[in-house]
């Protein structure tokens, strides 16, 4: 890097002159690729390159070339400008169904009843109510009747209102999200983590916990990827049967599946002892704010003393809208595209890995929105280091893990591709790729055919 600063300073490499690529620089020098990729990159970022793809990398042009009392410091320290988010928390902004849903909007508005206008119930509107019934029964198996469905504006806001209603200690996956966690504690809950495997979280351990509360993402794991195995589903409601427990499940993600058949809901095999949630913001957009929680009879009451004597929380017309958009056919047909679109792109990132980095295995990819890249060993910060000179937001697997875990922690990043747009979505995994770590020297690259296309991605 330096090399190339001096040359650029001396005017030996001229502006606008265009540099090997990353490749041929790296077997020319005999180092890794990796290695060049990142000196290119930071030299962008201080000014004496310029990268733009399909041109290549370039000297900065300047009028004079610079000399060393001109030379910019370093800006390590500066935040980095973030070009790509691969973070797996949204969907497509730009798939939003905007014309069904103005389409919803009007049909709602002209049927909305008088009291639509005033006081908002706190279970919801009892026509999104009732839909909501018809649908999960459908499509994700949930058995139900309008009056133990409380609607929501998302997940968290549910998990706190259940934290109001909860005691004592409630048994986590080991890999989840630290918010939710975080809202547990706050309502002065503590948290026990569950070992995450292949299979699911370990309901054997459940018992250890002292938990009355069990908190599982049985469809799709988060962030692992993977459904909870069958035997521990029936595990987990044979535990709170027999123990007097609950089991929250949250159905983040269910209506996106690709290479299996969905997994219906655990709520449907015993509806007295699971509260299902589910939302809007994986499937439409959280920029809705519209969730709902499907309670045991016995709950539903202490959640709406919890909630208040109002809705304050999701909008009457969003319900509404949202009521006819699933009636009237258009939430099934838009889910119906988004698989398709969604599973574009998860085969996309699946095969660019395996041409350009095949050490790297990706799983937890036959459902949802994100896939997790399993890394070698002590190479997860060093990968998040690369990523951020490269312009990438995305997560690592530690920031998932719960601190009480006993288990040693896993090394690999968690790729959301659902929200970069179209025409960035090629640019993203190119520079995802060029921030992968290289394979340790002592382990052979598996063999794949060059050019390689088609074929099932891994699982």
């Amino acid at each position: 890097m330096h090399a190339l600063q001096e040359a650029i300073r001396s005017g030996r490499l001229a502006p606008g002159t265009r540099l090997p690529p990353y490749r041929s620089l790296a077997g020319d020098l005999g180092i890794a690729r990796n290695t060049v990729a990142a000196a290119y990159a930071e030299l962008v970022e201080e000014g004496w390159l310029t990268a733009r793809q399909g041109s290549g990398t370039r000297v900065a042009r300047r009028t004079t070339p610079l000399h060393p009392d001109q030379e910019r410091r370093p800006q390590r320290q500066m935040r980095r400008r973030l070009v790509h988010d691969l973070m797996p928390s949204s969907p497509d902004a730009a798939a939003f169904p905007r014309a069904a849903w103005v389409t919803s909007v009007r049909s709602a508005v002209a049927a909305a009843p008088n009291d639509a206008f005033g006081v908002g119930d706190p279970r919801g509107r009892v026509e999104l109510r009732e839909t909501l019934a018809e649908y999960l029964a459908r499509a994700r198996g949930v058995r139900t009747e309008p009056d133990r469905i409380v609607v929501c504006s998302g997940f968290a806001h549910a998990l706190e209102l259940l934290g109001g209603v909860l005691k004592g200690t409630v048994a986590v996956e080991s890999y989840g999200l630290d918010f939710h966690r975080g809202i547990l504690h706050e309502a002065g809950l503590r948290t026990a983590p569950l070992t995450v495997d292949s299979s699911g979280a370990r309901i054997d351990e459940l018992p250890g916990t002292g938990a009355g509360t069990v908190l599982l993402t049985p469809a799709h794991q988060f962030p692992t990827g993977g459904p909870l195995h069958p035997d521990r589903r029936t595990a987990v409601v044979d535990w709170a049967r027999s123990h007097g427990g609950v089991l929250v499940e949250d159905d983040y993600d269910g209506e996106f599946r690709y290479d299996r058949q969905p997994v219906g809901a655990v709520q449907g095999l015993d509806p007295d002892r699971v509260v299902y949630i589910g939302s809007t913001s994986k499937s439409l957009s959280p920029a809705l704010r519209l969730g709902w929680m499907v309670l045991p009879g016995w709950l539903v009451d202490d959640v709406l003393a919890v909630k208040g004597p109002r809705e304050m929380w999701s909008g009457v017309l969003d319900q509404l809208t949202l009521a006819d958009f699933i009636a009237r056919g258009a939430y099934d047909r838009h889910l119906r595209q988004m698989r398709l679109h969604y599973r574009r792109r998860r085969d996309q990132l699946a095969h660019m890995i395996a041409e350009r980095a095949p050490h790297i295995k990706v799983s937890g990819v036959a459902a949802g929105l994100h896939a997790v890249l399993e890394l070698p060993d002590n190479t997860e910060e060093l990968a998040l280091r690369a990523a951020r000179r490269q312009g990438l937001a995305l997560d690592g697997l530690h920031a998932y893990r719960h601190p009480d875990s006993t288990v040693p922690p896993r090394d690999g990043l968690v790729i959301g591709y659902g929200t970069p747009p179209d025409h960035a979505f090629a640019a993203a995994l190119d520079a995802l790729c060029l921030a992968l770590p290289d394979p340790p020297q002592d382990e052979p690259v598996p063999r794949r055919a060059r050019g390689r296309r088609g074929g099932r991605p891994p699982e």
